[in-house]
């Protein structure tokens, strides 16, 4: 399954809610979520920083990625990003691909 990192910054009032709720229960809503579209989620970690949260995640179309990081985002309450993750074999797939592409630089 295609694998991304989601990344997650709650505004004021997430933050409220996060700490009324506790970290534990905010886990359990990130793992329904995804479970519900056919993901799992490797890890889940709260931080500080620009972002507030990190998740590795694992779902089985770019679809269903894109509705969970919509629904999370959509709430209004936190921020969710989504950045495809690539393999090392994959890079290298790439790159032999590359080789044979033909490309013109602006202005070259």
């Amino acid at each position: 399954m295609p694998k991304y990192l989601i990344t997650g910054s709650y505004n004021a009032e997430g933050v409220k809610g996060l700490m009324a709720e506790g970290g534990t229960a905010r886990k359990a809503q990130a793992y329904a979520i995804v479970e519900s579209l056919g993901g799992t989620i490797e890890a889940f970690y709260y931080a500080f920083g620009s972002d507030d949260l990190y998740s590795f995640v694992d779902f089985p179309d770019v679809a269903s990625a894109v509705a969970a990081a919509g629904t999370i985002s959509s709430s209004g309450r936190v921020s969710a990003k989504l950045t495809p993750l690539i393999t090392a074999e994959e890079m290298d797939a790439g790159a032999a691909k590359a080789k044979s592409t033909k490309w013109r630089a602006p202005g070259a």
